[in-house]
Protein backbone atom coordinates (compact mmCIF):
# COMPACT_ATOMS: atom_id res chain seq x y z
CA UNK A 1 0.00 0.00 0.00
CA UNK A 2 1.28 3.67 -0.99
CA UNK A 3 2.43 6.28 1.83
CA UNK A 4 -0.22 8.66 2.29
CA UNK A 5 0.17 11.87 3.60
CA UNK A 6 -3.01 12.11 5.97
CA UNK A 7 -3.59 8.73 7.11
CA UNK A 8 -1.92 5.95 8.95
CA UNK A 9 -2.14 2.58 8.25
CA UNK A 10 -1.51 -0.13 10.51
CA UNK A 11 -2.05 -3.97 10.11
CA UNK A 12 -1.90 -6.73 12.59
CA UNK A 13 -3.30 -9.54 12.88
CA UNK A 14 -5.88 -9.34 10.08
CA UNK A 15 -7.20 -5.88 11.34
CA UNK A 16 -6.62 -2.68 9.92
CA UNK A 17 -6.55 0.25 11.94
CA UNK A 18 -6.92 3.53 9.78
CA UNK A 19 -6.10 6.80 11.82
CA UNK A 20 -6.75 9.88 9.76
CA UNK A 21 -4.39 12.10 10.54
CA UNK A 22 -4.21 15.80 9.68
CA UNK A 23 -3.06 17.33 13.41
CA UNK A 24 -3.41 21.06 12.78
CA UNK A 25 -6.75 20.92 11.27
CA UNK A 26 -8.67 18.46 14.06
CA UNK A 27 -8.44 15.72 11.14
CA UNK A 28 -11.07 17.60 8.95
CA UNK A 29 -11.85 16.17 5.53
CA UNK A 30 -10.29 17.99 2.80
CA UNK A 31 -10.09 16.75 -1.05
CA UNK A 32 -6.58 15.23 -0.73
CA UNK A 33 -7.99 13.41 2.39
CA UNK A 34 -10.85 12.17 0.50
CA UNK A 35 -8.89 10.98 -2.23
CA UNK A 36 -6.59 9.06 -0.27
CA UNK A 37 -9.32 7.52 1.84
CA UNK A 38 -10.73 5.68 -1.65
CA UNK A 39 -7.79 4.89 -2.61
CA UNK A 40 -6.27 3.21 0.62
CA UNK A 41 -9.59 1.62 1.19
CA UNK A 42 -9.93 -0.10 -2.19
CA UNK A 43 -6.54 -1.24 -1.18
CA UNK A 44 -7.66 -3.14 2.03
CA UNK A 45 -10.77 -4.22 0.56
CA UNK A 46 -8.83 -6.10 -2.42
CA UNK A 47 -6.46 -8.21 0.50
CA UNK A 48 -7.52 -11.33 1.83
CA UNK A 49 -5.49 -10.80 4.87
CA UNK A 50 -7.31 -8.35 6.09
CA UNK A 51 -10.66 -8.98 7.52
CA UNK A 52 -11.76 -6.09 9.49
CA UNK A 53 -11.22 -2.49 9.42
CA UNK A 54 -10.95 0.03 12.50
CA UNK A 55 -11.67 3.95 11.49
CA UNK A 56 -10.36 6.26 13.99
CA UNK A 57 -8.58 9.75 14.45
CA UNK A 58 -5.46 10.39 15.18
CA UNK A 59 -3.36 12.49 17.84
CA UNK A 60 -4.47 16.19 17.63
CA UNK A 61 -1.99 18.95 18.94
CA UNK A 62 -4.22 22.11 19.35
CA UNK A 63 -3.68 22.63 23.06
CA UNK A 64 -5.66 25.75 23.23
CA UNK A 65 -9.08 23.43 23.00
CA UNK A 66 -7.33 21.12 25.96
CA UNK A 67 -7.80 17.15 26.13
CA UNK A 68 -5.85 14.60 25.68
CA UNK A 69 -3.89 14.64 22.17
CA UNK A 70 -5.38 11.00 20.77
CA UNK A 71 -8.66 12.00 22.68
CA UNK A 72 -9.62 15.49 21.03
CA UNK A 73 -10.63 14.84 17.70
CA UNK A 74 -12.04 11.92 15.35
CA UNK A 75 -12.72 14.20 12.76
CA UNK A 76 -13.68 17.58 13.46
CA UNK A 77 -15.56 17.92 9.85
CA UNK A 78 -14.97 18.96 6.65
CA UNK A 79 -12.37 21.52 5.83
CA UNK A 80 -14.24 25.20 6.34
CA UNK A 81 -10.81 26.73 4.82
CA UNK A 82 -11.32 24.61 1.32
CA UNK A 83 -15.28 24.91 1.30
CA UNK A 84 -15.58 28.57 1.81
CA UNK A 85 -15.43 29.56 -1.76
CA UNK A 86 -17.20 26.51 -3.07
CA UNK A 87 -20.12 27.56 -5.76
CA UNK A 88 -22.80 25.08 -6.34
CA UNK A 89 -20.49 23.05 -9.08
CA UNK A 90 -17.65 22.48 -6.74
CA UNK A 91 -19.60 22.22 -3.75
CA UNK A 92 -21.21 18.88 -5.60
CA UNK A 93 -18.29 17.69 -6.65
CA UNK A 94 -16.72 17.40 -2.96
CA UNK A 95 -20.06 16.12 -1.37
CA UNK A 96 -19.36 12.96 -4.78
CA UNK A 97 -15.65 12.69 -3.78
CA UNK A 98 -16.72 12.21 -0.38
CA UNK A 99 -19.54 9.64 -1.43
CA UNK A 100 -16.98 7.60 -2.62
CA UNK A 101 -14.72 6.28 0.07
CA UNK A 102 -17.55 6.56 2.72
CA UNK A 103 -19.58 4.20 0.21
CA UNK A 104 -16.90 1.71 0.30
CA UNK A 105 -16.77 2.15 4.25
CA UNK A 106 -20.26 0.88 3.80
CA UNK A 107 -20.29 -1.43 1.30
CA UNK A 108 -16.41 -3.13 0.93
CA UNK A 109 -16.70 -6.77 2.53
CA UNK A 110 -14.73 -6.11 5.65
CA UNK A 111 -16.28 -5.26 8.73
CA UNK A 112 -15.47 -1.65 9.59
CA UNK A 113 -15.84 -0.27 13.00
CA UNK A 114 -15.48 3.45 13.71
CA UNK A 115 -13.23 4.06 17.22
CA UNK A 116 -14.19 7.78 17.86
CA UNK A 117 -12.52 9.72 19.93
CA UNK A 118 -13.78 13.03 20.36
CA UNK A 119 -14.99 15.72 17.69
CA UNK A 120 -17.03 13.55 15.56
CA UNK A 121 -19.16 16.85 13.98
CA UNK A 122 -20.13 17.46 10.47
CA UNK A 123 -17.80 15.41 7.77
CA UNK A 124 -16.93 13.03 10.89
CA UNK A 125 -20.40 12.47 12.12
CA UNK A 126 -21.13 11.13 8.60
CA UNK A 127 -18.08 9.27 7.84
CA UNK A 128 -18.54 7.49 11.58
CA UNK A 129 -22.05 6.71 10.45
CA UNK A 130 -20.83 5.17 6.97
CA UNK A 131 -19.33 2.34 9.05
CA UNK A 132 -21.16 -0.90 10.33
CA UNK A 133 -20.38 -0.60 13.93
CA UNK A 134 -19.44 2.60 15.91
CA UNK A 135 -18.37 2.63 19.72
CA UNK A 136 -17.55 6.44 20.93
CA UNK A 137 -15.27 7.37 23.88
CA UNK A 138 -17.07 8.89 26.79
CA UNK A 139 -15.77 12.18 25.88
CA UNK A 140 -16.81 11.87 22.03
CA UNK A 141 -19.14 15.07 20.95
CA UNK A 142 -21.62 14.27 17.66
CA UNK A 143 -23.16 16.84 15.72
CA UNK A 144 -24.11 17.97 12.47
CA UNK A 145 -23.29 21.96 12.45
CA UNK A 146 -23.63 22.77 9.04
CA UNK A 147 -27.36 24.87 9.03
CA UNK A 148 -25.78 27.17 11.40
CA UNK A 149 -22.86 27.55 8.65
CA UNK A 150 -25.80 28.37 6.07
CA UNK A 151 -24.90 25.21 4.16
CA UNK A 152 -26.86 21.38 4.99
CA UNK A 153 -24.73 18.41 5.28
CA UNK A 154 -22.80 17.15 2.10
CA UNK A 155 -21.32 13.54 3.04
CA UNK A 156 -25.03 12.35 3.37
CA UNK A 157 -25.78 13.21 7.16
CA UNK A 158 -29.29 14.05 5.73
CA UNK A 159 -29.80 10.30 4.68
CA UNK A 160 -27.51 8.48 7.06
CA UNK A 161 -28.75 9.87 10.35
CA UNK A 162 -32.31 9.51 9.36
CA UNK A 163 -31.78 5.99 9.06
CA UNK A 164 -29.99 5.07 12.06
CA UNK A 165 -31.94 7.45 14.69
CA UNK A 166 -35.44 7.66 12.79
CA UNK A 167 -36.40 11.25 11.14
CA UNK A 168 -37.69 13.48 13.71
CA UNK A 169 -34.66 12.90 15.53
CA UNK A 170 -32.12 13.37 12.61
CA UNK A 171 -34.41 16.92 12.16
CA UNK A 172 -33.82 17.91 15.51
CA UNK A 173 -29.96 17.45 15.44
CA UNK A 174 -29.46 18.71 11.87
CA UNK A 175 -32.21 21.69 12.31
CA UNK A 176 -30.60 22.57 15.49
CA UNK A 177 -27.23 22.17 14.94
CA UNK A 178 -26.55 21.49 18.55
CA UNK A 179 -24.00 18.92 19.83
CA UNK A 180 -24.53 15.71 21.55
CA UNK A 181 -22.45 14.17 23.78
CA UNK A 182 -21.81 10.00 23.69
CA UNK A 183 -24.59 8.68 25.99
CA UNK A 184 -27.53 10.93 24.53
CA UNK A 185 -26.08 9.93 21.21
CA UNK A 186 -26.19 5.97 22.68
CA UNK A 187 -29.17 6.39 23.65
CA UNK A 188 -30.93 7.38 20.38
CA UNK A 189 -28.79 4.82 18.43
CA UNK A 190 -26.11 6.70 16.80
CA UNK A 191 -23.69 4.65 18.41
CA UNK A 192 -23.39 0.85 20.00
CA UNK A 193 -21.31 1.38 22.76
CA UNK A 194 -19.68 4.09 24.82
CA UNK A 195 -16.36 3.17 26.79
CA UNK A 196 -13.89 5.26 28.78
CA UNK A 197 -11.11 6.47 26.55
CA UNK A 198 -8.43 4.38 27.56
CA UNK A 199 -10.70 1.25 27.00
CA UNK A 200 -12.11 2.59 23.08
CA UNK A 201 -9.18 0.70 21.00
CA UNK A 202 -8.88 -2.13 23.29
CA UNK A 203 -12.86 -2.29 22.66
CA UNK A 204 -13.15 -2.19 19.05
CA UNK A 205 -9.86 -4.54 18.79
CA UNK A 206 -11.76 -7.18 20.41
CA UNK A 207 -14.92 -7.05 18.92
CA UNK A 208 -13.09 -6.96 14.98
CA UNK A 209 -11.09 -10.05 16.73
CA UNK A 210 -14.71 -11.79 17.76
CA UNK A 211 -15.79 -10.90 14.42
CA UNK A 212 -13.12 -12.32 12.34
CA UNK A 213 -13.12 -15.06 14.61
CA UNK A 214 -16.20 -15.84 12.51
CA UNK A 215 -16.73 -17.45 9.11
CA UNK A 216 -15.21 -14.29 6.86
CA UNK A 217 -17.66 -15.01 4.23
CA UNK A 218 -20.50 -15.42 5.60
CA UNK A 219 -20.06 -12.11 7.58
CA UNK A 220 -19.27 -10.51 4.29
CA UNK A 221 -22.24 -11.78 2.57
CA UNK A 222 -24.82 -11.07 6.39
CA UNK A 223 -23.05 -7.38 5.86
CA UNK A 224 -24.58 -7.28 2.22
CA UNK A 225 -27.81 -8.58 2.98
CA UNK A 226 -28.21 -6.28 5.68
CA UNK A 227 -27.37 -3.34 3.50
CA UNK A 228 -28.85 -4.17 0.48
CA UNK A 229 -32.53 -5.74 1.94
CA UNK A 230 -32.90 -2.72 4.33
CA UNK A 231 -34.89 0.02 1.68
CA UNK A 232 -36.65 -3.50 -0.14
CA UNK A 233 -40.28 -4.33 1.00
CA UNK A 234 -40.13 -6.71 3.33
CA UNK A 235 -40.99 -9.91 0.89
CA UNK A 236 -38.24 -9.00 -1.97
CA UNK A 237 -35.78 -8.59 1.08
CA UNK A 238 -36.51 -12.20 2.82
CA UNK A 239 -36.43 -13.44 -0.74
CA UNK A 240 -33.07 -12.02 -1.15
CA UNK A 241 -32.05 -13.29 2.00
CA UNK A 242 -33.24 -16.68 1.24
CA UNK A 243 -30.86 -16.60 -1.81
CA UNK A 244 -27.94 -15.52 0.00
CA UNK A 245 -28.29 -18.21 2.32
CA UNK A 246 -27.99 -20.72 -0.47
CA UNK A 247 -25.06 -19.32 -1.28
CA UNK A 248 -23.00 -19.28 1.87
CA UNK A 249 -24.99 -22.99 2.19
CA UNK A 250 -22.95 -24.09 -0.76
CA UNK A 251 -19.45 -23.80 0.86
CA UNK A 252 -16.92 -25.57 3.27
CA UNK A 253 -17.38 -22.72 6.29
CA UNK A 254 -20.94 -24.57 5.69
CA UNK A 255 -20.01 -28.04 6.06
CA UNK A 256 -17.31 -27.06 8.33
CA UNK A 257 -19.05 -25.36 10.93
CA UNK A 258 -21.74 -27.50 10.94
CA UNK A 259 -19.53 -30.59 11.43
CA UNK A 260 -17.96 -28.54 14.11
CA UNK A 261 -20.59 -28.02 16.28
CA UNK A 262 -22.06 -31.39 15.95
CA UNK A 263 -18.40 -32.90 16.96
CA UNK A 264 -18.36 -30.22 19.45
CA UNK A 265 -15.24 -28.91 18.51
CA UNK A 266 -13.96 -25.49 17.13
CA UNK A 267 -14.96 -24.80 13.79
CA UNK A 268 -11.76 -24.17 11.08
CA UNK A 269 -13.65 -21.10 8.69
CA UNK A 270 -11.48 -20.25 6.33
CA UNK A 271 -13.26 -18.75 3.25
CA UNK A 272 -13.85 -15.04 2.64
Amino acid sequence: MSDYKNLILEVEDNIAVLKISRPKALNALNSETLEELDDCLASIEANDDIKAVILTGGPCFNKKLGGDDDFRSFVAGADIAEMADFDAKSARAFGMRASKPFFRLMKMRQVTIAAINGFALGGGNEIAMACDIRIASENATFGQPEVGLGIIPGFGGTQRLARLVGMGRAKEIIFTAENINAEEAYRIGLVNHVVPKEELMPTAKKMAATIISKGSYAVAVAKAAINNGYDMDIENAVEYEANLFGVVCDTHDHREGMKAFLERRPADLTDF
